[in-house]
């Protein structure tokens, strides 16, 4: 019997240093599986491939481009600098090591603003289990938006922001290091509103609070980097003019039906509505279950929440705002921290694999009909679906112009009309011609059914190249 007895503490003892060891194990894997999934995810966004082409001119010329080169229409008009610098980070990238090193370092840039604010958490606090469960649903909430896209880096300045706002730091430090990260994250990528919108709640909240009991330290601090957010919306070359290209991007994109553009209610976001739903809703219950949260993080998180009911592209800032939320409202057990090189070594190897496998492309890009026309020889306007216009333009240019691309506020609303009835077959195809003198046609079997139809009747002078069935080609017969 001594013997039993003498046993049964070792046995408890194990069991409870497994325990304490969940914790930080989930927070080395689950950004390990999260960088896994987001590098063997098929590249999908048709904007990368014009932002690419553009970021090579960027370099090539030493500062943003301010003359259009790919539209037919527009050559030489006014150009806004949209994400210059992300666009020329990105072609840098690609210049270096290809597309698995430009993969991978999107990935890590999406990922790392995730990091940033559960490091952030973590610092302050929240136990391993809560930030590796906040990760998790954060991504949970995000993966269908995630491609390799300039918007990666906007989830980086963000993730950012919200740890330099929440970690210890004297505003002596913060203040000039929040400057340099706001300016850049806008000339990145053209979304530092988000920022002074989130920094406005936190400010906010903490207002009432002190108004409330009549007592404490003003909020002088992040009421001023509120107003820096709002003034780094400014500090492109741009200037005052980023609201005015903003709202039109906005107007042409809700117009045209783009997804990430319209609210959760709307049919054409039902499927992505339901991860988000079903994350906020047990984040919200996680909350009320534990009573752990700081009002200021809770307020500002659903705020952003509000946001992405209203537009979906918004979720991937609201998930980033909710990880120190949820994070917190774990409650903490015993822990045992791992060694550090436990802790890194599965993103490295990770980061390693996407360096050295190949990128997969989404099948519905029609990159061989792309590579066809390219071996035509043709040269000169490709009217092409518009989503397809940014592949045709990293594919071709100089040698190729666009008719259409995925940039929405370069077309007039009169353009886009004009496309929709063509691709209806409402315009007759001579004065498609005459508008815009297409060397070659690339068309979408079912959003171009009518214009193909009348290609293909036009044999006299256009000749349709053999392919897959996911793309139509046309080039001259002669």
């Amino acid at each position: 019997m001594p013997f039993v007895r003498d046993r049964a503490p070792a046995i408890e003892l194990h069991s409870s240093e497994r325990a304490a060891l969940l914790g930080p194990l989930a927070l080395a894997v689950v950004p390990a599986l999260s960088l896994l999934l987001l590098v063997q995810h098929p590249v999908w966004d048709v904007d990368v491939f014009w932002q690419l082409k553009l970021g090579e001119l960027i370099l090539a010329h030493g500062g943003p481009i301010v003359r259009e080169p790919f539209a037919a229409n527009h050559l030489g008009q006014p150009l806004p600098s949209l994400a210059w610098g992300a666009q020329a980070l990105y072609a840098a990238i690609r210049r270096l090591g290809g597309w698995p090193l430009l993969r991978t370092a999107d990935a890590l840039f999406w990922l790392g603003g995730f990091w940033a604010a559960g490091w952030a958490a973590r610092r302050s606090g929240a136990c391993a289990m809560g930030v590796a469960l906040a990760l998790a649903l954060a991504m949970i909430a995000t993966l269908f938006q995630a491609s390799l896209r300039p918007q990666s880096l906007a989830a980086l300045g963000f993730g950012l922001v919200v740890a330099l706002t929440l970690l210890p730091v004297r505003p002596l430090v913060r203040v000039p290091l929040m400057a340099l990260l706001l300016v850049g994250w806008q000339n990145l990528h053209p979304s530092v509103a988000v920022a002074a919108v989130w920094l406005g709640a936190l400010a906010g909240v903490r207002w009432l609070a002190v108004l409330r009991r009549r007592a404490g330290p003003m909020p002088w601090e992040p009421s001023l980097l509120a107003a820096m957010a709002a003034l780094a919306m400014f500090a492109t070359p741009e200037g005052t003019g980023i609201l005015a290209v903003s709202a039109a991007n906005a107007a042409m994109s809700r117009m045209i039906g783009v997804s990430e553009w319209l609210p959760l209610w709307d049919p054409l976001n039902h499927v992505v509505a339901v991860p988000i739903v079903a994350t906020a809703l047990f984040a919200l219950w996680l909350v009320h279950r534990s009573r752990r949260f700081a009002p200021d993080e809770l307020v500002a998180a659903l705020v952003l929440l509000g946001l992405t009911a209203l537009s979906s592209r918004f979720v991937l800032f609201w998930a980033i705002a909710s990880i120190p939320v949820v994070a917190r409202a774990v409650p903490p057990s015993p822990e045992r921290r791992l060694p550090r090189l436990a802790a890194v070594l599965p993103v490295v190897l990770v980061a390693l694999l996407g360096v050295l496998t190949p990128v997969r492309f989404a099948p519905d890009l029609p990159l061989a009909a792309i590579a066809r026309l390219r071996e035509s020889g043709v040269t000169g306007t490709v009217y092409a679906h518009y989503p397809w216009g940014g592949p045709v333009i990293d594919a071709g240019y100089p040698a190729w112009h666009v008719a259409y691309d995925g940039r929405y506020y370069r077309y007039t609303r009169e353009e886009w009309q004009a496309y929709y009835a063509a691709g209806q077959g409402q315009v007759p195809l001579a004065a498609i011609e005459r508008r815009w003198h297409p060397s070659a046609w690339l068309l979408e079997p079912g959003w171009n059914a009518p214009l193909i139809a009348a290609l293909r009747a036009d044999r006299a002078r256009w000749r349709e190249l053999p392919g897959e069935s996911g793309a139509v080609a046309f080039v001259p017969a002669r």
